[in-house]
């Protein structure tokens, strides 16, 4: 059994969707891209199709045909834009937009309380840091935090007005 939704909703996206992965995983969902594979596969289609099955995943594609082949598992995505996308897989019951600080945008690694070392070596991260709480990615090396520009990340991801 799932603690939350977004542990029992994963997703697999297809290359056209880069910006709707990343901004599922800063909702805490498992969401792999179609990006990770090696690119030129004339079989794609049916690794992304097999995937989905295998891993019990939902194929969220803007390619109609393979949206169809998918079946009840697979989601076309009507819009090019990524708010409209957001909207679309709320309005349709699958995700409950909140930014969350779960996995990395980058790799979809699960994140993890940051080391004070992991900080210090973090050129980006903020100079005053105090009642910030910092996240890690183990396999990227990358540091995330809730700062000053959390509200905009709200704001862009699921058009929170904080």
């Amino acid at each position: 059994m799932c603690a939350r939704s977004e542990e029992c909703t994963r997703f697999i996206a297809d290359r056209m969707l880069g910006t709707l992965t990343r901004r599922l995983r800063l909702m805490g969902y498992d969401t792999i891209s179609a990006n990770a594979l090696s690119p030129g596969n004339p079989r794609e289609d049916s690794v992304i199709l097999s995937i989905a099955q295998t891993q019990g995943r939902i194929l969220l594609t803007r390619d109609a045909e393979l949206a169809r082949r998918a079946g009840a598992q697979g989601i076309y995505i009507g819009s090019e834009d990524p708010a409209a996308q957001v909207h679309q897989l709320t309005d349709m019951g699958l995700i409950v937009p909140s930014l969350r600080f779960d996995r990395c945008s980058i790799c979809n690694t699960p994140l993890r309380p940051a080391r004070q070392r992991e900080i210090e070596s973090a050129a980006y991260a903020p100079a005053d840091r105090r009642s910030l709480t910092f996240f890690w990615c183990p396999t990227c090396r990358r540091l995330y935090w809730e700062g000053s520009h959390t509200r905009r990340m709200r704001k862009d991801l699921i058009g929170d007005q904080d």
